[in-house]
């Protein structure tokens, strides 16, 4: 009974909630126009004794339709911009009517709404030139002159609630600043904070907060909002992408604009219908017009663009094309507008690398608007949707290595071939030796995958920084070697073409890395490691070779289970060198990206047959399938087991 009863509490509070998220997206055109035959608010100029500046400052204050004494209100403390004062938003916004008719509409919650002058100096007039130090300062100042003067005279002179769960904070520009720097960093202040094109005052994340998780437990709602062509929404941006990676609900709105009125008016009707109700925090990921362009995207181009529940907005303009596509493993039909372009919102999509492709009349095309990748065995457009744990790759402010490129006369193959070689912080300013991971990519790549889908110099130097990993050079050679190549035909086919990439490894790769850079020439100092195809190179070469190295990485991969001739001599070799193998062997650490990985099942039975022969491994699975988030992953993981 007990649980029924908890079901149908659970129910009724889904219930509550939903209604008060149901905001329309844009504030409609002409609301914020005079409404006739609706109750109107009032608008009063008040002056209060500031302490903190030593004189009377003014303010304004609105009070909603109908306001009473007998009743204690919610406020809402509004803040201008540097080049304003009280009066900005009521001249430049109308604040008054767009709340008259949202209450009109029974859209928000009784509140009284204060603005304030936030340049807290004895001349606070917006005069002379407003970028003056101490009229910059001012607005700083003001943190002390709102908490300690206005909000106490507020408090005194009108009907409110004083709790901070009745008390919120917003602004636009420089005011969007304040409400984040004064809001985020009082908690016991204000539970409702909203930055409108917040500007460069803007505190860095780190200082806006330094705890998330408390903030997550004292904050009711944070709002962001900006323009798409307002220059200073990196601003917005790096906030929200703090809030993103430490995963605090907020709502993250962007809009077509730049920095005026008609943002922040927007800012202010959908913030205002939050205020003083229920949230349902599950709900704030949909609050936006437009996304954020991918940052796979070529430079300038504002598509595709990432919403922030990780649906993608794709378009493209093909006036003559008949039928449009995005193939990203799923395919999405594109509808096209009056002027020829084409468009689609995906379905949220896995965090992470995506290829994907247009599909025009049935021609697989790379997206001129994307970077493209070698991949899929040729150019492909690429998506990168943002990773909430994917710090270990992020560009951050620590020692940084090079990823070079270099073309060599392999003896092997007696042809030119390229490899890509990451070389460690400090690598040029020592006369040290290095240790060696051979790394290498899967079917239909090349030598460029791992330095730019796997981002391998970032998560090595990130790993490096923190001591996590030793110093070493990653290189990526080129696995195509003969045939077959692509994707699945290994299934079916016979190891000549290992073979040969066992000789260009031993022949050409290795002789050439120890003839030019400065590394350690044992097996104690060389490991090698693949994904896919390079999984099976790796399976081939490595276990053969255990004198060359001391350990072994097979990502995603795994002998085919019905191709018992290429499988079945590495198995009797296994079988017979067993003690070998796991005395020569520090690290056999094998890893796949779950049960949706295509290469899971023939992986599961291999480890069930090294089992039954007695090799040691390690096992490891991060969910993602076959995809370059678990490869990252892997290696992220994999690098730190190396040369200890």
């Amino acid at each position: 009974m007990r649980r029924v009863i908890l079901l149908v509490m659970s129910l009724l509070s889904l219930a509550v909630l939903a209604p008060a998220q149901n905001i329309q997206l844009e504030m409609p055109a002409g609301f914020d126009s005079v409404r006739e035959g609706i109750a109107a608010g009032k608008v009063d100029t008040i002056q209060y004794q500031s302490k903190t500046v030593g004189n009377a400052r003014k303010a304004l204050v609105y009070t909603p339709p109908g306001y009473s004494r007998k009743k204690k209100y919610p406020v809402l403390y509004l803040l201008h911009g540097i080049g304003g004062d009280e009066k900005e938003w009521l001249k430049g916004g109308n604040p008054q009517l767009i709340l008259d008719n949202l209450y009109a509409d029974k859209k928000i919650e009784p509140m009284i709404v204060v603005m304030p002058n936030g340049r807290a100096m004895k001349d606070d007039r917006a005069t002379g030139n407003v970028m003056a130090p101490d009229k910059v300062a001012a607005f700083a100042t003001f943190e002390k002159d709102l908490l300690t003067d206005l909000i106490p005279f507020i408090e005194k002179k009108y009907s409110v609630l004083t709790d901070r769960e009745h008390r919120a904070i917003a602004g636009l520009s420089m005011g969007g600043g304040q409400s984040l720097n004064f809001g985020l960093g009082n908690p016991d202040q204000f539970a409702w904070v909203g930055g409108f094109s917040s500007a460069p005052n803007t505190r860095m994340p780190e200082e806006l907060m330094p705890n998330p998780e408390e903030a997550k437990k004292k904050l009711k709602l944070l709002f962001l909002s900006c323009g798409d062509d307002d220059r200073l929404i990196t601003f917005t941006k790096r906030t929200h992408d703090y809030l993103f990676e430490h995963d605090v609900p907020h709502v993250y709105y962007i809009e077509p604009g730049v920095h005026d009125f008609k943002v922040w008016k927007n800012g202010l009707y959908m913030f205002s219908q939050f205020l003083f109700k229920p949230v349902d925090v599950r709900s704030l990921t949909k609050y936006t017009i437009l996304g954020t362009p991918a940052s796979t995207n070529i430079r300038s181009a504002k598509y595709p663009q990432i919403l922030p529940d990780n649906r993608v907005i794709f378009r493209t303009k093909a006036p003559l094309a008949q039928k449009v596509q995005v193939d990203l493993g799923k395919k999405y039909d594109m509808v096209k507008d009056t002027a020829g372009v084409w468009s689609v919102t995906t379905d949220s999509i896995g965090e992470g690398f995506h290829y994907y492709s247009l599909l025009i009349d049935g021609l697989a095309l790379a997206d001129p608007a994307s970077e493209t990748f070698y991949g899929m065995g040729r150019m492909a457009s690429g998506i990168e949707i943002p990773f909430r744990l994917g710090g270990y790759y992020a560009l951050r402010e620590v020692p940084h290595g090079d990823v070079r490129i270099r073309r060599y006369l392999s003896k092997a193959s007696n042809t030119w071939r390229e490899m890509y070689i990451y070389t460690p912080p400090g690598y040029d300013t020592t006369t040290e030796k290095y240790p060696v991971l051979y790394l290498l990519h899967g079917g239909g790549e090349d030598q460029r995958g791992w330095a730019s889908q796997g981002k391998t110099n970032l998560i090595l130097d990130n790993l490096i920084s923190e001591g996590k990993a030793k110093p070493m050079l990653i290189v990526m050679m080129d696995g195509n070697l003969g045939g077959p190549l692509g994707p699945g035909s290994m299934a079916t086919a016979g190891d000549n073409f290992l073979k040969v990439f066992e000789n260009e490894l031993k022949l050409g790769v290795i002789p050439f890395v120890e003839s030019t850079f400065r590394v350690e020439a044992d097996a104690a100092h060389r490991a090698l490691a693949g994904l896919s195809m390079g999984g099976i190179q790796t399976l081939y070469a490595g276990v053969k070779n255990t004198d060359l190295f001391s350990s072994l990485g097979v990502f995603s991969s795994g002998w085919f289970a019905n191709n018992n001739a290429l499988s079945g001599p590495h198995y009797e070799f296994a079988k017979a060198n067993a003690a070998k193998i796991n005395t020569d062997l520090k690290n056999f650490w094998i890893s796949m990206g779950g049960p949706e990985d295509i290469a899971y099942k023939n992986c599961k039975i291999m480890l069930s047959k090294y089992d039954e022969l007695g090799i040691k491994y390690k096992y490891s699975e991060y969910p993602g399938g076959h995809t370059w988030p678990v490869w990252r992953h892997d290696l992220f993981l994999f690098s730190q087991l190396l040369f200890k």
